[in-house]
C-alpha cells in the first residue's frame, strides 16, 4: 500500500485562540484564560516594539552628523 507524502509531514497545530470565533460555547473561566494568554502576547509584542525602537534610536545616534 503506497504511503501518502502528506502523512509524512508534521501537522500544524491548530491555534488555541482564533480571532473572531464564536465565544458562546466558552465558559467564563475559559474566557479569562484566553484573556490572560492574549495579554501576555500583547506584552511580548510591546517588548519587541521597544527593542526595535531602541535599535533604531541607537542607529540614528550613531549615524547622526
Amino acid at each position: 500500500m503506497p504511503i501518502d507524502p502528506e502523512e509524512l509531514l508534521p501537522r500544524k497545530k491548530q491555534p488555541d485562540i482564533v480571532l473572531g470565533e464564536d465565544l458562546a460555547t466558552l465558559s467564563a473561566h475559559e474566557l479569562e484564560k484566553r484573556i490572560a494568554v492574549l495579554e501576555s502576547e500583547i506584552a511580548r509584542y510591546r517588548e519587541a516594539i521597544a527593542q526595535r525602537d531602541a535599535t533604531k534610536s541607537a542607529a540614528d545616534a550613531f549615524f547622526k552628523r
